[in-house]
């Protein structure tokens, strides 16, 4: 999953980056087709690939969680 992720992004970026720099008919298209694949494709399987194993709970801000952090600035205080 890694390597096809990298793989999306460097394919992305030359387009975006092919599109911009030489001069072609369908230049924007390049472009285009370019950020689109970054935001539709690469960014939601770069997501799904670094939360997939986590748990949401730990990064909410419950109040299990808020006691914790006060808990743990007070004893840095002390």
């Amino acid at each position: 999953m890694k390597y096809i992720i990298w793989f999306l992004f460097i394919a992305t970026m030359v387009s975006m980056l092919t599109g911009l720099i030489v001069d072609l008919p369908y230049s924007k298209k390049l472009v285009g087709f370019g950020v689109i694949g970054l935001c539709a494709v690469v960014f939601p399987l770069f997501s799904y690939y670094r939360w997939k194993d986590k748990k949401v709970a730990d990064y909410m801000l419950t109040q299990e969680n808020l006691d914790k952090m006060r808990k743990f600035n007070d004893s840095k205080d002390s």
